[in-house]
Order: structure tokens, then C-alpha cells, then sequence
């Protein structure tokens, strides 16, 4: 219980000071009534030293203000589950249930999922632990049940969906070892699918857990598997999208070589125009402003002063509701400015790309702040 706790407030920068203030001010958002504020530095102090059980109020505040789920909050196994089915009645019953999901609930499960990615980019991750989960829940309850493809076969192609979202939500939470469960999920979902597209695109971003872990190599690897998976079948949004992260593994694994031919052949297959969504692959956007942006990235983190021309071109045109990205797209042009030696203006970006991470909440690009800022 410690340890999850303190862990999760530690990840983010925040003093159990600063935890009593955002417990305090997400109640009155909330009008929710919380103990006053002595009370809660004792409750903060002796929740993380093992001496309080956190409730399951406080515990439903705290998920949502720390991005974790209850397992991770209380840092102990999540608590049994009752058997799904009690006897052939209640069995049968949930499989008539599962064979009836009609494409119109399919819909529904998929604007839940569209609409939890539209808040996730604009607020952050953390605030969305429990929606995801309860998602995720529904939705492998409903394929549980599914006997026949072609019941199972819908249903399984949204939970790939919902998945990798789940799974992108916990890096960012840095919740990592709940991210990588959430892409085997979305793998296992996308095989029984049949659909190669949502199987390479989670394969693609499972890659960044491994990076982020310390396997740059393993993680082009996996990649590259990612493309042989889909092949010539994926659109060719799908597999500029393929290149572009195997450009970023590369460069993370000081394959300079390989990273630039595999920028090139993402800029040459990706499609023309300000469209960024396919709609065989919802779960990805991406254009050629996007793709600006990305090899502003990539170039930076080969040490290229010409990566600054990118990023301030991305930087023009983004989309203002991509508020993470926003972060990442400053923390880049910190980057850049860093290789370049010009402090003042990679000072200015670090300040912008941390008040951003703050906003949304985003462990994983706080944490890139913080490694940035130590350059200066």
C-alpha cells in the first residue's frame, strides 16, 4: 500500500504537501467532501508508512488524480474475482447474451473508446484510469462469452482498439508493466480478429515500452516484425506510421544508418493531404504535418541541428487539441536547441513543454523534462 502510493506521487514531482492541495482541489471540482487539511497530511503520511487503509473514497480520488488503477495505488495483487459464470444457467445465459451483441452495441463500444481517446489527448490519462478499466472490462466480458466468429471476430477488433489506448494511457501514466499486459492483450485480440493491421500497430507500440526500458535493439526488432506481420496488406498510413517508429528505435539504438532510411521510406509512402485518420486504423493519426514533427524527433535525437527546421514547421500547424503531443513537440525543439547550444531558447521550450506535461498529467514526458533540464 506504501509503496504504490508514494511511488505514484513521486512519479509526477508532487510533495504529499502538493498531494493535500490537489485532493482538496478536485474536491471542490467535484463537490466532494474531503477531511480538512490537517487531517489529510496525516491520512497522506500514514496511507504511504502502511499505518492507514486508504478507503475505497479517498482510494477513487486518488486513482483519478495519480492516473493508477486500484491494484497499482495500493501496490498489492488485485483482489479475487468471483466466478463470471455460477452453473450451466448462468453460463448459457452470459453465452445468448455475448451472441447477441449487435452491431449497433459494437458501434457503441467504439465511440466509448473514441471518445475516452478525444479526452485522453486534450486532458491526459491520468484522470481516465477508471472509464479504461470498466471499457476494457465490458468489453473482455463480451468476448469472453462470444463462441462463434462471426460474434466474436467485431468485438475482439474493438477491444484491439481499446487496448493499445489503454496500454499508450499507462506509459504515460508510467505505468509500465500494466502497458505491456494491455498490448499482449490487444495482440490477442487482433489475432483472433484476423486483422494483421491492429496486431503490426500494437506490436509497433509495444516497441516503446521495451525502449523506454532500456532495449533500443530488441525494440527495432520488434518493429520490423511489426512490418513482415502486415506486409504490403496495411495501408499506407499504417506503414509510414511502422517507419517512422522504426526510425526512432533506431535512433535510440545508434543505428544512424538504418534510421534515416527508414524516414525516407516513411515520407515516401506516407499519404498526401491534411487527412490523418484511416478508417481501417482509427487508433492512428498521422499525415505529412505529423510526420514533419516526428522526424523533427528522430533528427534531434541523432544530434542534426537541421531537426530544429522540422520541429518549428510541426510546430505552426499542430492541432491545438493534441495537448501531449504539444509537450513532446517542445520537449523536442528543447532537444534540438540543446545540440545546438542555444540555452535561452531550450530553456524557454523545457518551461512550455512542463507546463503542459502538468496539465495532462503525463508521467513519461515529466520524466523527459526532467532529464532535458539536467543539460542546461
Amino acid at each position: 500500500m506504501s509503496a504504490g502510493l508514494r511511488s505514484a506521487r513521486t512519479a509526477r514531482g508532487w510533495s504529499q504537501e502538493r498531494l493535500v492541495r490537489e485532493i482538496e482541489q478536485f474536491a471542490r471540482r467535484n463537490l466532494t467532501d474531503v477531511a480538512s487539511t490537517a487531517s489529510l497530511r496525516v491520512y497522506v503520511s500514514e496511507w504511504e508508512n502502511g499505518k492507514r487503509t486508504i478507503s475505497d473514497r479517498y482510494a477513487r480520488i486518488l486513482r483519478q488524480l495519480l492516473g493508477v488503477t486500484d491494484g497499482e495505488l495500493r501496490d498489492s495483487d488485485p483482489a479475487p474475482v468471483a466466478p463470471t459464470a455460477d452453473g450451466y444457467d448462468d453460463l448459457l445465459s452470459r453465452i445468448d447474451s455475448a451472441s447477441s451483441v449487435s452491431e449497433s452495441m459494437v458501434k457503441m463500444f467504439n465511440d466509448q473508446t473514441e471518445l475516452l481517446r478525444t479526452m485522453d489527448r486534450q486532458r491526459g490519462a491520468a484522470a481516465l484510469v477508471d472509464q479504461m478499466s470498466g471499457h476494457l472490462s465490458a468489453l473482455e466480458d463480451a468476448l469472453n462469452f462470444a463462441v462463434l466468429p462471426s460474434a466474436r471476430r467485431p468485438v475482439a477488433l474493438a477491444l484491439a482498439g481499446a487496448s493499445t489506448l489503454a496500454a499508450w494511457q499507462a506509459i504515460d501514466s508510467g505505468a509500465v508493466e500494466r502497458a505491456w499486459r494491455h498490448y499482449e492483450l490487444a495482440k490477442r485480440a487482433a489475432r483472433d480478429a484476423e486483422e494483421p493491421m491492429y496486431l503490426a500497430h500494437a506490436m509497433g507500440e509495444q516497441a516503446y515500452v521495451l525502449c523506454e526500458a532500456g532495449r533500443p535493439a530488441l525494440a527495432v526488432d520488434l518493429v520490423r516484425d511489426a512490418q513482415r506481420t502486415v506486409g504490403q496488406a496495411g495501408s499506407a498510413r499504417l506503414r509510414a506510421w511502422l517507419y517512422a517508429a522504426e526510425a526512432e528505435m533506431c535512433a535510440h539504438a545508434d543505428m544512424p544508418d538504418d534510421c534515416r532510411r527508414a524516414l525516407d521510406a516513411a515520407m515516401a509512402v506516407i499519404p498526401p493531404g491534411p487527412e490523418d485518420r484511416d478508417p481501417d486504423m482509427l487508433s492512428i493519426f498521422l499525415n505529412g504535418a505529423h510526420l514533419t514533427r516526428w522526424q523533427g524527433n528522430v533528427l534531434a535525437l541523432l544530434g542534426e541541428e537541421s531537426a530544429v527546421t522540422s520541429l518549428y514547421s510541426a510546430l505552426e500547424v499542430m492541432d491545438p487539441t493534441f495537448v501531449r503531443a504539444r509537450a513532446g513537440l517542445h520537449a523536442d525543439l528543447a532537444q534540438a536547441h540543446l545540440t545546438r547550444a542555444e540555452y535561452d531558447d531550450a530553456s524557454t521550450h523545457l518551461r512550455q513543454a512542463r507546463l503542459l506535461a502538468s496539465r495532462t498529467g503525463s508521467v513519461r514526458q515529466r520524466r523527459r523534462v526532467d532529464v532535458l533540464t539536467a543539460r542546461l
